[in-house]
């Protein structure tokens, strides 16, 4: 038996010199420095305390505050997921329902078991092989259906970089008094481009930022960014409910750090890549590969193979011109790029997609099953489960989170009951077994 798998597994990895175009934004080039690991301290007098801060972790999130624009920003070492929790849990309101986006991810799923929400689904449209938008009119919709709702939640950009009309939606819930958070994970980017993409410069209460996915930060490095003053007031409170008493202090270094380096010339880094990855967008475009339309990120690229016939698998295909995606689902694949890809990354990137086989063809449409609920996610929690092999759970109650990731989207949530979709769906994804209520 080996006796340090992992490490040597990572090592062997870092060896293959691949282009990485996944997390983190940092690419594991040499700009954080490496004496980062000698300063893995604790809580003390002169380090301050991230639930508690006053001192230097306080300064570092008031520089945040200026470069996102916020009332307040707070770090996380405990990544997006953190951010998440918090801003559910200042948002939440006993007797009142919370409306999400059917492709938020797991992590506000189990939050809102945890916290005892009742979640009202709405799915986002697509007309692609794409996750889609969520319409600003559907949740008008349920806003006046519902008459009792605390806050509405989506995910923008999605996975594949689509972006939601962050405005019209911000312009609906103020008029129904209902507080907009949003899951910004794949976008702590969008402040620094050409034009201003980012949820709170757009009119978001909160948003939850995975400074780590396309930032230079370490693993695990978040923000959480404010623009509405009750959130402000108590989120350092609920944060201190769900994060790790011991957050690692390289972690918020790295955010300090990054800070620093947006602060200086980062936006200037950040806009100047627009070009590059425009250029490799219109070599799939005018190759005839589907991307997605509308507003999207303009620093993800997100291509369908299928459409070209691709046969191989495709992160062996990518590997072949020695790249790393973000992600593939075997439709799709993501690639997310920073400034700190080389010229020599982007080389291999365009040369893979030029590569690609011509035999253009109309890709299947992306599903977002939209299950009938039974039982509140919280009430699930605590009742009895057994595991059940998929081709046997038509008509049962799911007990599982089913959200593979990535993408990290729910196919069913505690709660659901099992239908074909879900099946077809699970099946595709090549899971064989779930737990469901006894």
């Amino acid at each position: 038996m080996e006796k340090t798998p992992l490490y040597e597994r990572l090592r062997k990895h870092k060896e293959l010199d691949r282009a990485s175009f996944h997390t983190p934004g940092h690419k594991c080039s040499d700009f954080l420095p490496k004496e980062l690991l000698s300063l893995d301290l604790t809580e003390l007098p002169d380090t301050d305390a991230l639930y508690e801060a006053d001192g230097v972790i306080r300064e570092t999130e008031k520089n945040l505050a200026i470069l996102f624009d916020t009332r307040r920003s707070l770090i996380s070492a405990g990544g997006c997921t953190l951010a998440i929790q918090t801003m559910l849990a200042c948002a939440a309101v006993r007797g009142k329902k919370m409306i999400f986006a059917r492709n938020s991810h797991r992590s506000a799923a189990a939050a809102a078991a945890l916290l005892g929400i009742t979640p009202v689904w709405v799915s986002p449209q697509s007309s692609d092989c794409f996750t889609g938008r969520v319409r600003a009119e559907d949740i008008e919709t349920i806003l006046k259906k519902e008459g009792d709702v605390s806050a509405v939640y989506i995910t923008s950009p999605d996975y594949y970089g689509e972006i939601t009309d962050i405005e019209a939606l911000s312009q609906i819930c103020k008029r129904y008094n209902a507080l907009l958070l949003v899951d910004n994970a794949h976008g702590s980017h969008l402040a620094f481009g050409r034009k201003n993409m980012h949820p709170i410069h757009l009119g978001a209460d909160a948003s939850a930022c995975s400074l780590h996915k396309t930032l230079p930060v370490l693993t695990g490095g978040a923000a959480l960014n404010i623009n509405n003053q009750f959130i402000a007031d108590n989120a350092k409170e609920s944060m201190a409910l769900f994060g790790s008493t011991s957050p690692s202090y390289p972690i918020m270094a790295s955010i300090d750090i990054c800070c620093g380096y947006m602060l200086d010339r980062g936006k200037r880094d950040y806009a100047a890549l627009e070009d590059t990855v425009g250029e490799i967008k219109s070599i799939a475009a005018k190759k005839g590969i589907t991307i997605p339309s509308g507003i999207c990120d303009p620093l993800r690229i997100c291509i369908n193979t299928e459409c070209t016939g691709l046969i191989e698998n495709q992160y062996e295909y990518f590997a072949r011109y020695g790249i790393d995606p973000e992600f593939c689902d075997g439709s799709n694949v993501v690639f997310i790029c920073t400034p700190f890809n080389s010229a020599s990354d982007f080389d291999r990137l365009k040369k893979a997609i030029k590569a690609l086989p011509d035999k253009i063809k109309e890709p299947k449409r992306h599903r977002v099953p939209l299950p009938k609920q039974a039982l509140l996610p919280r009430d699930t929690l605590f009742l009895q489960k057994e595991t059940v092999a998929i081709k046997k759970s038509l008509g049962r109650i799911c007990a599982d989170l089913l959200c593979p990731c990535p993408p990290g989207v729910p196919v069913a949530v505690p709660g659901e009951i099992i239908d074909e979709v879900c099946i077809g769906v699970l099946e595709e994804m090549g899971i064989e077994y779930i737990k469901c209520i006894k």
